[in-house]
């Protein structure tokens, strides 16, 4: 028989321990010891917790050398894998060339170290290593990935840090253009789900700015075509209000928006034109927004008519201070990718 002397104080500890502590196992040897201080015999201990006399016999022991605090330590052996000493190889392998399935991971990790494992263990110890399945994104093929760092390190960070401080009105500027037609997009459901296809392809043309700091949206909209005069009409709306301070609009190199009548009149209006580097979409933020939108009121939806499609996209748009606000807050973040090594 252990013998062990309780404190009022400890019983009380270890009453309370034995509801609160957030680990199962730590509260079942809380319950022992506490019946323990209650005086119940050891094979009455052992019936009301589940435990074995041995079991109950090393919590004791546990208890004596180091108190309620040696309750509360885990130390519980894991095997370890014996791909554990070939982990620096494989991120090197990975991260050099990701894996296109779970199979052929499989089949190169036991190339590199002859050991073979099934699908699910090596799924589970690729995760280990930090690895998840994502996406591929892609950029256009004829992007300068040094030219838009460049870019990014010399134009457009120090005038985003000059909006941050409020010395400057910085826009990012783009059309979208939006077609009257299925989105299809991606749903949790037991059965694929089919949505109306509606005819025509009619057109909803949106050229907007979206503000840095404040994720403030302009807009001009029409139903043909975007074209030097539709942003000759933006630029004035802009002029309008945001000429105190300095303003500067981030845009890309559309013929519409690189003609001499635009740069002209931006020079006119006091407006500061940024062009982006070719094929740069990654660092025009409003093209986040489009992506917003197509998601969150044209993916999976339809919709009857032209006007309430057209309804649809203007009030998300409307919405970007409002009930959007705080999923945009985290979309629109000033943080730009730029891209090293984009072939696998």
């Amino acid at each position: 028989m252990i013998k062990i002397e309780f404190t009022d104080q400890e019983i009380k500890e270890l009453h309370y321990q034995r509801f609160h502590h957030p680990h199962a196992r730590v509260q079942q040897r809380m319950e022992a010891l506490y019946l323990k201080g209650l005086g119940y015999a050891h094979q009455e201990i052992g019936r009301i917790v589940g435990l074995s006399q041995k079991t109950l016999r090393v919590y004791l022991r546990l208890y004596q050398a180091g108190g309620i605090e040696a309750l509360k330590q885990l130390d519980f052996q894991q095997p370890v894998s014996d791909l554990a000493q070939h982990r620096a190889t494989l991120e090197a392998e990975f991260t050099a060339k990701p894996a296109k399935s779970m199979n052929e991971a499989v089949d190169r990790i036991e190339k590199l170290t002859g050991i073979r494992r099934s699908p699910s263990q090596a799924r589970k110890f690729l995760k280990k290593l930090g690895l998840k399945r994502l996406k591929v994104g892609h950029i256009p093929a004829k992007a300068e990935p040094v030219q838009q760092q460049v870019y990014l390190d010399t134009q457009l960070e120090p005038r985003l840090e000059e909006a941050k401080q409020g010395l400057r009105h910085l826009f990012f500027m783009d059309a979208a253009h939006f077609v009257m037609q299925p989105f299809v997009g991606f749903l949790w459901c037991f059965a694929r789900v089919f949505i109306q296809a509606p005819s025509g392809r009619q057109r909803f043309n949106v050229l907007a700015a979206l503000h840095a700091t404040s994720r403030q949206v302009i807009t001009f909209t029409n139903e043909d075509y975007i074209n030097a005069q539709s942003v000759a009409a933006l630029l004035r709306q802009l002029a309008a209000s945001f000429l105190d301070l300095p303003l500067t609009i981030v845009l890309d190199n559309a013929r519409y928006q690189h003609c001499r009548f635009i740069i002209d009149l931006a020079a006119e209006l006091n407006i500061e034109l940024l062009f982006l580097p070719p094929y740069s979409p990654n660092l025009n933020l409003i093209e986040r927004l489009w992506k917003f939108v197509k998601q969150e009121c044209l993916y999976a939806t339809y919709y009857e008519t032209f006007a309430d499609f057209k309804k649809a996209i203007t009030t998300c748009i409307d919405e970007a201070q409002g009930i959007h606000k705080q999923k945009l807050s985290t979309l629109l973040t000033l943080k730009f990718q730029t891209f090293e090594n984009v072939t696998l």
